[in-house]
């Protein structure tokens, strides 16, 4: 099981999450690429940590929205996005390679996320971007959705993720930022959750019944309040109860 998290998203003065903090604990750290979030000093600051602790690196590409955190759903065509994706995989690849890193996978962010998990225009534009940079680079996914299918039909590897802090509905979407319990804090029962995800294969949905999730990584979203206690206390319990956490991507 791979345990990831996302990083580079400070931007100058302001601080988002601590990279340093959670690069002492995850296997794998999607990095923010500067459309959604992170500048260029800050990005190669994580990107020589993730190198330092040997941590497989992804891309975390998104819409060109900055002032939204890049979670406000766009409406961008399929050869803009395109070119906007392979614009972000290239920039931070290169700033990997000069960390002594490169990039080891492709995760979108926030809303290009959640609007390529049903497939469509956008799914398939995000699909060709990563094709045309590599394609052997595997893109991380939301279990279940219809985004894996057809990545996996253009030849893509899938890696497909189940997410610690965030809910879930009864047919294994995400619950809405905008909905009560979309997001979870207690990192008691966020670390319980997932060992039990880990052990069964299934997660709570927000209408109490168990729902089946086939992935082999668990995020916990950096940006979260309380990331770190989060994560750390979910590798608490896997090391306890004998679960091994490892990079998916090579």
């Amino acid at each position: 099981m791979d345990l990831n998290s996302d990083m580079g998203e400070s931007f100058a003065a302001w601080a988002m999450g601590d990279d340093a903090a959670m690069l002492e604990i995850v296997t794998s750290a999607n990095i923010a690429c500067g459309f959604h979030a992170g500048d260029p000093a800050g990005i190669l600051d994580t990107l020589r940590l993730a190198a330092a602790r040997e941590i497989a690196v992804g891309a975390h590409v998104g819409y060109r929205d900055l002032a939204g955190f890049g979670r406000r759903p766009m409406d961008i065509p399929a050869r803009e996005l395109t070119a906007d994706v392979i614009y972000q995989i290239g920039a931070l690849d290169g700033l990997a390679r000069a960390a002594g890193s490169a990039v080891h996978y492709v995760k979108p962010h926030g809303a290009l996320y959640n609007t390529i998990a049903q497939g469509g225009d956008q799914a398939l534009a995000v699909i060709d971007a990563i094709k045309a940079w590599d394609p052997g680079l595997p893109m991380m996914a939301l279990a279940g959705s219809p985004i894996v299918g057809l990545a996996r039909k253009a030849g893509l590897r899938v890696i497909c993720e189940a997410f610690a802090d965030r809910g879930y509905q009864p047919d294994g979407q995400l619950v809405s930022r905008r909905s009560p319990g979309a997001v979870l804090h207690d990192p008691e029962e966020v670390a319980r959750r997932m060992l039990r995800f880990a052990r069964e294969g299934t997660i709570r949905a927000v209408d109490g019944q168990d729902i089946r999730v086939d992935a082999e990584s668990i995020c916990v979203h950096g940006d979260s309040p309380g990331a770190v206690l989060m994560a750390r206390r979910i590798r608490e319990l896997f090391d306890a109860e004998g679960i091994p956490l490892a990079p998916i991507a090579p």
